[in-house]
Order: C-alpha cells, then sequence, then structure tokens
C-alpha cells in the first residue's frame, strides 16, 4: 500500500509540475498579448489622429472651392451657413454671381 501511495504522490508531482510550466506560459502568452492589443490601438487611435492632421487642410481648401466663398472659411465653422437668411436670398446672390 505504501508503494502504491508513493508513486501516485510521485505522478501527482510529475502532473503539477507539468501544470505549473503550462500556466507559466498561458500567464507570458496573456502579458505579451495585452502589450500587442496596447501597441495596436496605439497606432490605430495615433494614425487617425495623424490623418485627420494632414487631410484637414485638404479638407479646408476644398470646402472653400465647394462653398464658394458663401460664408464659410474652414471645416470647423461650418454651421455658418444657418446665417445665411431666407432661400430667396440665396436665388439673389447666385443671380449677382451669374451676372
Amino acid at each position: 500500500m505504501e508503494e502504491e501511495t508513493r508513486k501516485l504522490i510521485a505522478d501527482n508531482y510529475a502532473l503539477n509540475k507539468e501544470n505549473n510550466e503550462m500556466l507559466r506560459k498561458l500567464i507570458t502568452f496573456q502579458k505579451w498579448n495585452q502589450i500587442y492589443k496596447i501597441v495596436y490601438w496605439t497606432i490605430i487611435i495615433f494614425s487617425a489622429i495623424g490623418a485627420f492632421y494632414f487631410i484637414k487642410p485638404i479638407m479646408e481648401s476644398l470646402m472653400n472651392v465647394y462653398t464658394g466663398g458663401i460664408g464659410v472659411s474652414n471645416v470647423t465653422n461650418f454651421g455658418d451657413l444657418k446665417n445665411l437668411g431666407s432661400n430667396k436670398e440665396i436665388q439673389d446672390m447666385l443671380k449677382s454671381l451669374n451676372n
């Protein structure tokens, strides 16, 4: 009986040792995975901010061309179109531009 108990304890010890190694590898993998996720999202966020930084002047010039100088000077004050007035005033302005 004692021989069988020693064998079971030795087997249990070997299994625990193997389990501990697998758990350490899993914890290491999770740490690296978290680091990669942080780097991934940081790259995405800074890329979006950088793209906006470089595209904003292009968008402002396109808005000036598109609006034709009707009061929108840049992308941030696009709400100034509310101050244009009535439809008749807009039509009168367009007629004056055509003449």
